[in-house]
């Protein structure tokens, strides 16, 4: 939207929540695999719109926030990405809950 509309169009509303309904039913590898794909696809999208002549100071409008930059929505979206491998991390580590004994005072992963 800020690449292509700038402040001339509002960001579209986005439903937060809306993939807890739609991925209800999904295995956690169906959802890595769908997390995997997503991700190549959205860096490929990144690469194309995204190059060197880039203006990271270009601004466009959220319905929430206002006036948004552009350097500010692709952090974001790395953030939002790190956020996501940090689940995956807790999720996967908390197999060893019982396994690691004792140490498990000292892994801060599985006393989160």
């Amino acid at each position: 939207m800020i690449i292509t509309k700038g402040e001339t169009e509002t960001f579209p509303l986005f439903d937060r929540f809306g993939q807890m309904e739609k991925n209800a039913e999904k295995t956690i590898e169906q959802l890595l695999s769908d997390f995997t794909d997503l991700r190549r696809e959205n860096l490929g999208t990144l690469r194309r719109l995204i190059h060197s002549q880039t203006d990271f100071e270009q601004t466009g409008i959220h319905p929430e926030f206002g006036i948004v930059k552009l350097r500010e929505q692709i952090s974001t979206w790395v953030a939002h990405d790190l956020t996501h491998i940090s689940q995956i991390a807790r999720v996967m580590a908390k197999r060893y809950q019982e396994d690691v004994g004792p140490w498990k005072a000292y892994l801060r992963i599985l006393n989160s």
